[in-house]
């Protein structure tokens, strides 16, 4: 599970463009949309681009980010 406000605020800080973060991840804009709202997972390769590209280095800025859902 993404943190969506939180990831919008990091791509924004860096003054970044979705369209831009999209193309980098080779996805459409509507496909970056869906997975930054949760609608859809980011594959793993998505997310260590991602990552690459936000200069996200460490576990813990990735954990913020990138949660996964705890199992009831």
């Amino acid at each position: 599970m993404t943190d969506s406000e939180a990831l919008r605020k990091l791509i924004e800080s860096k003054g970044l463009k979705m369209k831009f973060v999209a193309d980098y991840l080779g996805l459409s804009a509507y496909g970056l949309q869906l997975k930054v709202d949760n609608r859809q997972e980011f594959k793993t390769s998505e997310v260590a681009a991602l990552c690459e590209l936000l200069e996200i280095n460490s576990l813990m800025k990735k954990k913020k980010f990138f949660l996964q859902e705890k199992m009831i």
